[in-house]
């Protein structure tokens, strides 16, 4: 296995050698010795000033790539670059991968992989100037052409996590440039020249194509399509590039990658058709290999079903998956994608507390504990009602909600225009739908407290007309039913039932009310305290076996005068 401390220094030997082999390979004619010189001067002093230990990580990193030692490159990769960054590059970018190539003899497939783990962390930790972000675009152009544009399936493997955040990464960076481009108040007049003259970068379509031709090219539909059948089926269904786990995961992990751009786009429709061959309910999905990929599936899922005024479906969607992140938060401490996930489930409660207080329905005692530590008093006010209900579920939606683009880029000739932002006419859709459902809670927090009740005395409670209240109580009968998922392929489709545990009967001007009332679950309560209840023991135990170890040892001996 890859270890820590480098050992093995094969690699890490004359780097005087290596550099005036890339230096030579560059193309500069033989005779221009003072240009050569001085190319070779810089590249020896660039690949000396990395860091020894970085200088091994990238040794032992190429070896991995070239030998196709999927475990150690998972090793390399999810371990050793995040804390190498963290103790070398926190506030800087990586070495420049010209001072790379002179390591690793200008191998130019890991130096794609090494440039595009290099744009990434300058995303995340720095902030990327325009060339950056065109540069960062050429990359990827560059690494999905020789993936897709090859003869023959290509002998290259990646670890599952690696690819999740190829695809991953290649998108958020399509968002941030969409809005970084679209605000041009901010930008110089060199910037959006350049701009203007290449409109292909990041490209709507372009990135589209990318993800669709990654799915074709993969065979990914067929063999999900095929897998209903049978495993055999599925490997026939593979195809030459298909049968390959590169094309496989990558053509999966584009799958979900489309999700969340038409839902950035604003087409949850068109989200949730994507997902029609992908089982949710199988818990060996090939979403499940990568915590981060499982977690986005779930919130961009349940984030549509929301938009699409389907509360009930969403709340389903966000209590699988945050019930899946808290039992097995230990592990994701562990994780280097821990920061990530941990985000998501906070953005997916304020959305869950949200859901649940415009169409209340009884959710996993675990996760509604958590809910009402974080949301009661919003949960309460939104209960009520009126313009303090409005203005908090926007603020959750703010919170909550991933960053929506413009597909098409903004007028560079008038960059004084007004241009209404997506996030904001998101949030006019989001309300134009709840504004319409909060009469749920609101009449449901009053008709529960009795089984029969005069209109006129309701009325008066709420302070309107009876007219106005036999329409509310009418709209209420109207949204308390819902289109639910039923389970199946069809994400769209479902049965129409009632989605709260309330109904009524309005006969002349007498309301008749009848609750169903669900028993309680005690096996996740008594198993969950059972488990607390455990790790309380092995504490104690622990902290029992230290002392009594630290009281066994014999005292330091009294030091004697001369």
């Amino acid at each position: 296995m890859y270890q820590e401390n480098y050992e093995d220094e094969e690699f890490a030997g004359n780097i005087d050698v290596v550099a005036d082999s890339y230096v030579n390979s560059n193309g500069h004619d033989e005779g221009d010795y003072e240009d050569d010189e001085h190319l070779q001067q810089q590249a020896q002093a660039g690949a000396q000033a990395i860091p020894e230990q970085v200088r091994k990580f990238l040794g032992h990193l190429y070896r991995n790539l070239l030998s196709s030692n999927v475990s150690d490159l998972a090793y390399n990769y999810e371990n050793q670059f995040g804390r190498l960054s963290e103790k070398y590059y926190a506030k800087a970018s990586w070495p420049e991968p010209q001072f790379v190539a002179a390591l690793v003899g200008d191998d130019g497939l890991f130096l794609t992989l090494y440039r595009e783990l290099y744009y990434r962390h300058m995303y995340s930790q720095l902030h990327p100037t325009l060339e950056a972000r065109f540069r960062s675009f050429e990359n990827y152009c560059d690494l999905f052409n020789y993936i897709l544009n090859s003869d023959g399936p290509l002998e290259l493997e990646l670890p599952n996590q690696w690819l999740w955040d190829i695809v991953d990464e290649f998108i958020y960076q399509f968002q941030s440039f969409c809005t970084h481009r679209s605000r041009l108040n901010k930008r110089s007049a060199e910037e959006i020249e350049l701009l203007k003259a290449n409109p292909q970068v990041w490209n709507t379509y372009s990135v589209l194509n990318v993800l669709y031709s990654l799915i074709q090219k993969s065979s990914i539909t067929q063999q999900l399509v095929a897998a209903q059948d049978g495993a055999d089926a599925a490997a026939l269904a593979a195809g030459e590039f298909g049968a390959r786990p590169l094309y496989k995961m990558l053509g999966y992990f584009s799958i979900v990658g489309l999700v969340r751009v038409h839902c950035m786009l604003g087409d949850y429709t068109l989200a949730l058709q994507t997902l029609e061959n992908v089982d949710l309910n199988n818990s060996r999905g090939l979403f499940t290999r990568v915590t981060a990929c499982h977690v986005t599936v779930y919130y961009y899922v349940g984030f549509a079903y929301m938009m699409l005024g389907r509360y009930a479906d969403a709340t389903q969607a966000f209590v699988h998956i945050l019930t899946f992140v808290a039992r097995t938060k230990h592990y994701h401490q562990r994780a280097g994608q821990f920061d990530s996930v941990n985000k998501k489930a906070e953005q997916m409660y304020a959305l869950l507390a949200s859901c649940v207080s415009l169409c209340p329905t009884r959710v996993d005692e675990m996760v509604h504990s958590a809910l009402r530590e974080k949301y009661a008093d919003q949960q309460h006010k939104v209960q009520r009602g009126g313009d303090e209900a409005v203005e908090i579920l926007s603020e959750l939606f703010r919170f909550a909600s991933p960053k929506f683009i413009t597909p098409n880029p903004p007028n560079y000739d008038a960059p004084e225009e007004t241009v209404v932002e997506p996030q904001d006419f998101q949030l006019k859709v989001f309300l134009r739908e709840a504004k319409l459902q909060l009469v749920v809670p609101m009449l449901r927090s009053f008709l529960k407290l009795y089984t029969t009740m005069d209109l006129a005395q309701l009325a008066a409670v709420l302070d309107v007309g009876a007219d106005e209240l036999r329409t509310q109580l009418m709209v209420y009968k109207l949204r308390y039913r819902q289109v639910k998922w039923a389970g199946g392929a069809d994400l769209l489709g479902g049965e129409v039932v009632p989605t709260t545990d309330l109904d009524f009967a309005l006969q002349q001007d007498m309301i008749f009310i009848a609750e169903s009332r669900v028993g309680r679950r005690y096996a996740d309560w008594f198993i969950r305290n059972t488990n607390k209840m455990q790790d309380l023991i092995n504490s104690l135990e622990t902290r029992q076996k230290n002392f009594i170890a630290g009281v066994g040892k014999p005292e330091p001996a009294a030091e004697t005068k001369a």
